[in-house]
């Protein structure tokens, strides 16, 4: 068993990584330890740069102990980049953790500024070179046996590096010693991968006091919506779906989602539907982030103008800003829209359309009366019949017998081989004495090796 972490304590005790446990209780014996759960820092240095987001909407993990933050256009929120820096490291502090940081034009020079030269220190732009200059060349990432053959030839600093021919340093110690210089000097881009993918329509609203009222969220809210729809508006788009997302001072996020059955920029609707849900979000000990994001986005082309009024169709924006309104209030599942699929089988010949837009090349089967209430599982029934293929005289369905006044049938309808194997339905439309009427059929032929079954399909008006 070897050491995996030492806390800085046992550090300066001198035990260290790679150390056999043995050696280390041996040299200290009173030393705590506890099992490496594998995995453990890798989940947490996630859920850090997921906290992280309140700051900038680009935070990536670099190696097991750092993370990269692309501040580009947010610390001016924090009144400039030293306040930026200070209010990271005390929130972090606050919460425990030791931090080391560094701001500065490329990631190798931020990554080496936090590493080697003072902890929060904003190296001013265009000044990286010059502040890599006195640093050693382990401020570059370079790999250990680079660093080793550096230090024999008494390659000490940057600096005098610099000076050396490229050809000389590929030669002697490799391509990647050249890439990590012009990553640092900014001679060749380096990118972040972003612990959370970016959304191309997203808004941000950082609060300079933490929020806890509805009042605030709601004034956030409709900032957040007037600047999302205006861009989406100039692009000639609308959102299907939107997510509000609160950051709490504590850590958690708390989200509410809507979405759209038509692509909408309409501000006032969208905030409709999103006041339905805010009182399920608990500010807690305040907000400090408001985010606005539409991940589902679609063309949203204007109306044509009609030269007369007529009946409301379903091009009418009115009847789908209702629609957006009931899903909001009654749940996603509360509303389904219809259309019909190439399928002779019953229940796989309609499908549910993704939004008021969408339509089907395939026209609906009038030639046949079709229940309007058909079950998504046929339901056995138990049928007393007088001869084959003649309609049954009754039936019985959850305990309740149905006597049968008038029936029409039988209608065929075959099993779609290229999709399942299976029998035949003969398919009867049936009547009962207290007027209820019901579709009914039955499974294969009478007499053949499988023996017939009866079900209830659907429901008449």
């Amino acid at each position: 068993m070897v050491v995996t972490a030492a806390s800085p304590l046992a550090v300066a005790q001198g035990i260290g990584e790679r150390m056999v446990l043995a050696d280390a209780r041996a040299l200290i014996p009173s030393v705590e330890v506890m099992d490496d759960r594998p995995g453990l820092a890798d989940r947490l240095l996630k859920a850090l740069g997921e906290w992280f987001i309140r700051y900038t909407p680009v935070v990536g993990i670099d190696g097991r102990d750092g993370l990269l933050l692309d501040a580009t256009g947010c610390a001016h929120l924090w009144n400039g980049e030293p306040a930026y820096l200070a209010e990271i490291e005390k929130r972090m502090t606050a919460a425990g953790y030791t931090v080391c940081t560094s701001l500065a034009d490329t990631i190798g020079a931020a990554w080496a500024g936090a590493r080697f030269a003072k902890s929060g220190e904003v190296i001013t732009q265009g000044a990286h070179i010059s502040a890599l200059l006195s640093l050693p060349p382990a401020a570059l990432r370079l790999e250990a046996d680079v660093l080793e053959r550096l230090r024999k030839l008494g390659l000490y600093r940057i600096e005098l590096l610099m000076g050396m021919p490229r050809a000389a340093l590929r030669r002697r110690f490799g391509q990647n010693l050249l890439d990590r210089l012009d990553q640092a000097v900014g001679r060749k881009e380096e990118f972040i991968e972003p612990v959370r993918p970016l959304q191309e329509w997203e808004e941000r609203l950082p609060c300079l006091e933490p929020i806890i009222t509805r009042t605030g969220i709601e004034i956030a809210l409709t900032r957040l919506l007037e600047s999302l729809c205006q861009k989406l508006e100039r692009a000639g788009k609308g959102l299907r779906k939107a997510l509000f997302q609160s950051f709490r001072m504590d850590g958690k996020v708390e989200t509410i989602e809507i979405g759209t059955n038509r692509p909408s920029h309409h501000t006032a609707h969208l905030f409709k539907l999103l006041e339905e849900k805010i009182g399920s979000l608990e500010p807690g000990p305040g907000i400090e982030l408001f985010v606005l994001q539409a991940p589902l986005v679609e063309e949203s082309l204007p109306q044509q103008e009609r030269l007369w009024e007529g009946a409301c169709t379903l091009e009418d924006t009115r009847l789908s800003e209702l629609l957006d309104r009931l899903t909001a209030t009654l749940g996603s599942e509360s509303l389904h829209r219809f259309l019909p699929a190439e399928h002779y089988w019953p229940e796989r010949s309609v499908k549910k359309a993704t939004s008021l837009q969408e339509v089907s090349f395939s026209p609906w089967a009038t030639g046949r009366t079709r229940p309007i209430h058909l079950l998504q599982t046929p339901e056995q029934v138990e049928v007393s019949a007088p001869i084959p293929d003649y309609p049954p005289m009754l039936f019985r369905h959850k305990g309740k017998v149905h006597r049968i006044k008038k029936a029409d049938g039988p209608e065929r309808i075959e099993r779609e081989w290229w999709l399942d194997k299976g029998r035949h339905r003969d398919y009867y439309t049936v009547e009962d004495e207290e007027g209820g009427r019901y579709w009914i059929f039955r499974s294969g032929h009478y007499g053949d090796d499988q023996g017939s079954r009866w079900f209830l399909h659907g429901y008449f008006a």
